[in-house]
Order: C-alpha cells, then structure tokens, then sequence
C-alpha cells in the first residue's frame, strides 16, 4: 500500500450486525512506514439497493438510499510514520430494510474511509460491510396465529369417456414461522373416481420480485416432499412436514424495490390441482401455547418428522368426515433429508437470530455465545458472527433446492383433458 502499512476499519467489539436506531461505532487504524500529507480523512456510513433486470449485474435499473453520512476525523496535516487511530461513530436510521442479497438486487450497509491527498498524490480508500436486521415480530402480525386451510375441487376425464373427481384438502397449523420451526401439514385427498391420482407434492417456495421498469419475479424452491399416489375411489390422509430453514424474513420493512413472500404449495401431478397457502417468516416467533394443535388435523399429527415414509403414529380415528375409510399416504421422499436417507431433525434453536444461540450444524461450528445472521437467498447461507470470531459459512444440510426458476406467478397448471375438449367444441361451434 505504499506509505501505508495498515489500513484498515475496526467496528466496537468487532460487531457486524446492527438494528434500526442503534449506534453504529469503530476506528480507523493507520499505521505509515513514512510521513503523508493529506488534506482530509473521511468516514462514510452508507446503505441502498439497488436492483437490475440481468442477474448478478452491479449496473442497477433503479436504486434507492437510506444511509449516507459523512465525518471527518482529521483536516489537513501530516501523518507522521508510526500509528494513527482516527474514532468514528454513526445513529443508524430508524426506518431501514434489513440486508438483503439476491440474484437481481441487494440491500448493503458499509463504512467507507477515504484518505484525501495532495493533488497529483493517489488517495487511499478502504471500505468494510456491516449488516443490518430489522426484525419481523410475528406477533404483529394480524391473524397469522390461526391455521391456514385450502380446498381444491379437480373433475377430469380419463379413459375418454369416463369422468371423475378429484378434492384436495390442505391445512397447515400457523401461518407464521421463523428458522427452525417445523411447518406442520396435514393433507386430505378424495379420489372420486375410477383412477388413480398421480403423486402428490408439497413445496415451500420463495417468492421474491425485483421491482424495475420491467419487473423480475424469482421463485425458488426451498424444500420439497412428495407423497405416494392415492388409488382410485380411496379417501388418504397425508400427514408430513417442512423444517423451515435459515432464510431472509417475509417483507423488507422500508425497501420498495424488492418484495419477499413466502407460500406452500400442495399439488396434484395427475389430475393436475393444486392449492396454496400463503406464510410469514419472521425473526421473532409467535407466543403461543404448547398444547396449541392444528384443529383439523387428527391425534398424532404434532408428532410427525420428515421421512420417507414418514414413522408410523397413533392414527386415532380410521373414519374421516362423510364415513369414508382413510387409509395413510406414505410419504416417497423429502429433500430435508441427510445423505443416509434418514430424517433430519433440528432444534429451532439452531437458527435463531437471538443472542445465546446454538450454532448451525457445522464439522467447525462458530462460537455458540455469538448471534447468528443470514443474509443470502441461495443454497448456501452464510452466518456472520459478532464477537472475536471470524464470519463463518454453515454446512446446513436442510436447504437443498430441487428447482431453481425465473418466472411468474402463481404456477398455472396447464388445462386438464376436460377442458381442452371444452375449448375445442367451444371454437367449433362459434365458426358454426
């Protein structure tokens, strides 16, 4: 670097990871080998997103600001050789987005130092991150404590002449999760007909849109489980669940370029139906009491952990409403699961924000007394740790995408058999 030997930013207590209203404070440490003139060292706190219609592009469409501060430590003098240290210290805002990084825009917070020199003479810069959490309180949100339920009706032919019908029935026992909580589903499926269903499958996707002057929407699926077919004339009942990973929270509270939801989906891969039911996930968990079942669901269904098959439980009563017999739908595969093929179970613990936290499953876990904080979208989820501990990336077996796409919104199954025909007489008779 020159004259310089060190350059470099400190931040207080070595912490990376902040909140809206807190204070934001560190040092310059500069050590020269010989004497800089400089007409003035500068501090900047800055935070934007920025978003683009080309992934992994930093020329952005469209940016925002919600940070930009400057300071100056030092006017214009002489940096005698040895060490310097400069303090600085920053009032975040109290209304901005928690950081975010995606494949077609991001939220970065970073403190910037500039070392202004004499003309002719070269400046020196250095920048270091610093990540922002606006915390998502379930608990403000209305409503969300109740299940979420769906139904979703499907009649079709078969066989040319022979016709049928299909009810897919989905509940799940809240509507609002943070990682680690398990998402608990409970599945009916009524096969009125003289056919057999195809199999059926339970996604937890992401939603994420990239608000520009020609809006991307990115859908990611971050777990997935498939359940056997249902044969013709059978009442099942599938009873499975998601564990839900380490992931960016539902909104991004002060942001309007870049919006996240989150939903389950449960289809049908013949007759093609499916129904959705739309999630929060938050950074504080709902308060809630820990008796509180799904209603719908029968005896046994909190027990559930995710496999293939799924272990046997006490089923409770054979006999669904309407008297039909049910029979237990095994369950095919499940991406959350180890190599061994076994279940992977994890305490929520493992991926919570708060300080005090278990560390995520690692063969090198960070230290257990430092927060966790996630930030990426993709496969692998970095934590970043505060205290004397060197950010540390996890090997959390749990997210294992299935299907990576760029596309709209909500999957619209193509048209069934039935309604192709329809259409078909329905130009007919309009050329007639």
């Amino acid at each position: 670097m020159g004259k310089l030997q060190e350059f470099d930013i400190t931040f207080t207590n070595n912490k990376v990871v902040y909140g809206p209203g807190e204070s934001i404070s560190g040092t310059v440490k500069i050590r020269t080998t010989e004497s800089l003139h400089f007409k003035a060292i500068k501090v900047n706190c800055h935070g934007s997103c920025g978003v683009s219609n080309t992934a992994n592009s930093t020329a952005y469409n469209v940016e925002e600001q919600y940070l930009n501060s400057t300071l100056s430590v030092a006017e214009k003098g002489v940096l005698r050789v040895g060490e310097h240290s400069f303090p600085f210290q920053f009032v975040i805002p109290a209304a901005v987005p928690t950081s975010f990084e995606g494949p077609f825009g991001k939220i970065v917070y970073r403190v910037k130092v500039t070392i202004d020199t004499p003309r002719f003479s070269k400046d020196y810069k250095i920048q270091k991150p610093f990540y922002l959490l606006n915390m998502l309180n379930l608990n403000e949100v209305p409503d969300i404590a109740y299940h979420s339920s769906a139904v979703a009706t499907k009649k079709f032919n078969y066989l040319l002449v022979k016709s049928g019908t299909v009810m897919l029935k989905v509940c799940s026992d809240m509507k609002g999760y943070i990682p680690g909580q398990v998402i608990k589903l409970f599945t009916e499926i009524h096969n009125k007909s003289g056919k057999d269903t195809g199999c059926v499958l339970a996604s937890l996707v992401q939603r994420v849109a990239y608000k520009t002057n020609k809006p991307v929407v990115d859908l990611r699926t971050i777990a997935e489980v498939e359940g056997a077919k249902v044969k013709a004339g059978k009442h099942a009942e599938w009873k499975e669940q998601i564990i839900v990973p380490p992931l960016p929270q539902s909104q991004l509270t002060g942001c309007n370029l870049i919006d996240i939801i989150y939903f389950i989906q449960v289809s049908l891969r013949y007759p093609e139906a499916a129904v959705t039911l739309p999630i929060y996930i938050g950074n504080i968990a709902l308060n809630q009491s820990p008796t509180r079942s799904t209603p719908t669901s029968p005896a046994g269904a909190a027990g559930v952990m995710p496999s293939a098959p799924p272990a046997e439980e006490d089923r409770g009563d054979d006999i669904c409403a309407g008297g039909f017999t049910s029979e237990e739908l095994p369950t095919k595969s499940h991406s959350q699961q180890d190599p061994s093929g076994q279940a992977v179970t994890m305490s929520p613990s493992a991926f919570s924000y708060a300080p005090g936290a278990a560390a995520p499953p690692s063969h090198n876990p960070p230290d257990a007394s430092a927060p966790l904080f996630c930030l990426s979208t993709g496969a692998t989820i970095p934590f970043f740790t505060e205290g004397n501990v060197a950010p540390t990336p996890t090997s959390c077996s749990l997210i294992l995408p299935p299907e990576y796409s760029t596309t709209d919104y909500p999957h619209e199954p193509p048209p069934s058999y039935e309604e192709s025909c329809s259409s078909a007489n329905s130009s007919v008779n309009s050329r007639q």
